[in-house]
């Protein structure tokens, strides 16, 4: 949730917060064991940190435009109302950067009541009357002041043609050239509010041309028009091309370049970079320079860029204000640094700046990323309690959350309060409730949730149609995916990373991987570049049934050759006259997928080949400049552990060695029984991944576990898990009397009962006496075909029986394995209990031999 400041009232006050409050523990809803963090470190100019931004796309940074001045209310008759879409506010999301309630700086007006009655006169006549309405004013109009407060209100209606023609009018009649050029750096202004960046182009040039427009002002009112718009080349160009006009760039031009680079997407190397050639021109930065390179950490979630820079403020006497603070938090929240950001929020107070609605939203929405939904809503809960009202985008958040956890009720509750307090849904509302019912697999509420959207002329955006054609398609309903597609491109739409990454996910979950490989081929050639999610799909798809397609041979990518009998159902898809050849394409994988479903056969992988597929995908990454993250590391564990044998898991995580030592060496040390010599190094790993949401690192556990569990490193799995239950991957996994293993995979989870069996053997031994009633939740499979007949239940009900362990499934919960204390000390008393208890690998390594020493990697062309 961004929070870019809006610079045109960076020194506003932010006195009014003050009205909430706030008692001593205004925090006491949240978790008290955040860990301690150390203090920011200073920004060094010269040593930047690199990571680089993600690159904004022109339609989504259109929205990042200042704040609106209100109308003056002098006038007897009132004005018609803003514009809703002024200054690009097209999207929900961008609410969090208008920091609505706050106090506006004071206009200095010096607008005549006659520049009032013509504002009148203009708004309420056609645009071919606006000529004679300003020649019959002309007299009486008092020079630019007024012409700029017409300019002004005209634009904040989005009135932008009758504010070129009343422009055009005044700057013939304005004869002094300073005067020309306010109005010119007016014009300008505005224009880029609007998005019409080449209309301000073409504003500018004129002034250059007619002599007028050669100030720093009108320099820095097309750099920021560029930059609200997300063309920061554009703007570099303008900022660069001042020195041939003999202007030196000043705080107001850096400020705006700086905040232009931000919004475009720019690499905060190349940001910095600015930034040292303002210091060594000798120009001072204000926090609004400071706020803008924050702006740009958040973009990128460079949290710990931004936390230098937070330092570098105090080192240099600036303050920091509400903006600072929420700009900031954006960044720690989008980094994932949950605790650190829970941490700065706390300290707030006590610097005099108190969180308003952007802190606790920005907070929210964090919260709900990393998948810790319920200090996501106790922060919702302290907001009433303090009485800060709640905005369009906390709505949208708070709702998206219940949604997610699958609890419509209260989400519908939301919509209808938020309707209540004059807000009505919009498209983000939609793309929210559409994700969570599709996610519960509840297809007729999506249909007719879809239906409504449009019957209430809200417009579906690319998001939507994305949302709606991944939904249908994981669901299995093929030919109202390719029905939604087709609306789609109906609708002038181009498909981006997202859709073609939920196209590929659905082909890859139904074991076409060739297909998904193609469509990924097809994708790159519209000049779509593919991201980690979408290579994390097709890794996974590899080796996930010995049913998988053929896919394609190690040097490249083939394209996909249907059967008879599938061209058959391909052809009866396409309905009425061939569209372009990308349609075509994923209207024939849809026809493809309703093959499938009916029944075609899929033809053998054998898992050399998989190998040398997720191999040959992974060096396409590397390639790329795609940085594989946890998830890929999941996947591949994933693929290995459903490899044929050992022989092709080692070598698949020795060749990917080659790539990242770091990661996969760890796995492949565990794997070959290297354990101690490795041991350190996978401390280092199991503290990048705690850093991690919830879901994300208990994927990752889940996914090592597995793959020793399943290749006989039955120890080192056990040592996985512990350490995971030490740094609580899995909340509340253990007590003495319970065990719920129902966050864990099977190989996770079977370590695990031993574990805890282990556990308990230590205390009946040491002479405690076991608690009356002992159970194992592994839950009820709700998404089995069988209800109560899911695979970790299965799986533990087998280790069970196999150790001869007296648990017996509950009557009254299908997923929960019980027994008396009594029952389970006398079994734990048994002689050669202990022995099955205690696990061990199928394969170890002497301890003199170093685990850099295990094989002579070299590097290859795959």
């Amino acid at each position: 949730m961004a929070s870019t400041p809006p610079h045109c009232s960076i020194t506003a006050s932010t006195k009014s917060y003050k009205n909430h409050q706030y008692p001593k523990n205004h925090f006491k809803n949240h978790q008290n064991n955040h860990r301690n963090h150390p203090l920011p470190r200073k920004f060094s100019l010269s040593n930047p940190l690199p990571s680089p931004c993600n690159a904004a796309k022109h339609t989504a940074a259109a929205a990042s435009a200042s704040t609106v001045r209100a109308p003056l209310s002098q006038v007897s008759t009132p004005f018609p109302s803003l514009d809703p879409d002024f200054s690009g506010r097209r999207s929900t999301r961008f609410v969090s950067k208008m920091h609505l309630g706050r106090p506006k700086t004071s206009i200095n007006t010096r607008h005549t009541s006659i520049a009032e009655e013509v504002l009148q006169l203009a708004l309420h006549n056609a645009l071919a009357g606006l000529e004679s309405i300003l020649v019959s004013f002309e007299s009486k109009l008092s020079g630019s002041d007024d012409y700029t407060f017409l300019l002004r209100e005209l634009g904040n209606r989005s009135e932008y043609e009758k504010a070129i023609k009343c422009f055009n009018f005044a700057v013939r009649r304005e004869t002094r050239r300073t005067e020309q050029g306010k109005l010119a750096t007016a014009m300008i202004s505005i224009l880029g509010r609007l998005g019409k960046v080449e209309l301000a182009r073409g504003v500018f040039h004129t002034a250059l041309n007619e002599g007028y427009g050669k100030t720093v002002y009108a320099f820095s009112a097309l750099i920021s028009a560029f930059g609200r718009s997300g063309y920061c080349d554009e703007a570099l160009k303008v900022f660069d091309s001042m020195k041939n006009y003999g202007l030196k760039p000043n705080l107001v031009i850096y400020n705006a370049v700086i905040d232009a680079c931000g919004k475009g997407g720019l690499e905060f190397k190349r940001v910095v970079e600015i930034f040292d050639e303002m210091l060594r021109s000798g120009v001072q930065p204000d926090r609004i320079t400071f706020n803008s390179l924050l702006a740009v950490c958040s973009r990128g979630g460079l949290w710990e860029a931004a936390s230098n820079l937070f330092s570098e403020m105090v080192d240099r006497g600036i303050d920091r204000d509400i903006f600072t603070y929420n700009t900031f938090l954006d960044a720690v929240c989008k980094g994932g640094q949950m605790d650190l950001a829970f941490e700065i929020m706390a300290e707030m107070p006590a610097k005099n700046i108190f969180p308003n609605v952007i802190t606790y939203s920005t907070m929210v929405d964090g919260y709900a990323k990393a998948g810790r939904f319920d200090d996501a809503l106790n922060l919702f809960n302290e907001m009433k309690f303090l009485g800060i009202g709640l905005d369009r985008v906390s709505y949208n958040t708070l709702l998206s959350i219940y949604a997610k956890l699958g609890r419509f009720e209260e989400a519908l509750d939301i919509c209808r309060e938020m309707e209540d307090s004059g807000m009505r849904r919009d498209v983000v509302t939609y793309n929210a409730l559409l994700g969570g019912y599709g996610k519960q697999g509840k297809y007729d509420e999506v249909r007719a949730l879809f239906d409504e959207m449009k019957a209430q002329k809200v417009s579906p955006n690319l998001l939507t149609y994305s949302t709606v054609i991944d939904v249908y398609s994981k669901g299995g309903l093929y030919d109202e995916a390719m029905d939604v597609f087709r609306e789609f491109k109906r609708a002038g739409l181009k498909a981006d990373v997202v859709l073609y990454s939920a196209l590929i996910d659905a082909l890859c979950k139904n074991g076409l991987v060739e297909s998904a490989v193609s469509l990924l081929d097809e994708m790159t050639k519209e000049g779509i570049r593919p991201n980690v999610v979408t290579y994390n799909s097709i890794i996974d798809a590899f080796g996930r049934s010995a049913t998988s397609e053929h896919v394609f041979d190690a040097g490249g990518i083939r394209e996909s050759l249907a059967d008879s009998s599938s061209s058959l159902v391909i052809k009866q898809c396409i309905h009425g006259r061939a569209v372009d050849r990308e349609d075509n394409r994923i209207v024939k994988i849809f026809g493809q997928l309703a093959a499938e479903k009916g029944g075609q056969a899929k033809k053998d992988c054998g898992g050399k080949r998989e190998i040398l597929c997720i191999l040959g995908i992974f060096q396409k990454m590397h390639e790329l400049e795609i940085r594989p993250n946890v998830v890929t590391f999941s996947a591949i564990l994933n693929a290995c552990s459903r490899c044929d044998s050992f022989e092709d898991a080692s070598m698949l995580l020795e060749e990917l060695r080659l790539f990242d030592n770091q990661v996969y060496g760890v796995a492949y040390g565990l794997l070959m029984g290297y354990r101690e010599n490795v041991w350190i190094q996978a401390q280092s790993l199991f503290d990048e991944v705690k850093l991690m949401d919830s879901s994300t690192a208990s994927a990752f556990y889940n996914a090592l576990t597995d793959m020793l569990w399943h290749f006989g490193q039955k120890r080192g799995a056990q040592l996985v898990v512990l350490e995971g239950k030490r740094r609580q991957v899995w909340d509340n996994v253990w007590s003495n009397s319970c065990l719920d293993l129902h966050l864990m995979s099977s190989g996770a989870a079977r370590a695990m009962v031993h574990s805890w069996l282990l556990n308990i053997h230590s205390t009946v031994f040491e002479g405690h006496e076991l608690p009356k009633l002992l159970s194992i939740l592994t839950g009820w499979g709700k998404h089995s075909k069988v209800v109560g007949d899911g695979a970790l239940r299965r799986a533990v009900e087998a280790l069970l029986t196999g150790m001869g362990a007296p648990f017996q499934l509950a009557k009254c919960n299908l997923g929960r394995f019980v027994s008396t204390g009594p029952v389970v000390t006398a079994w734990l008393r048994e002689s050669g209990t202990k022995n099955l208890l205690v696990l061990h690998d199928n394969r170890t390594q002497p301890e003199n031999t170093r685990f850099e020493e295990i094989s002579n990697l070299q590097t290859r062309t795959l």
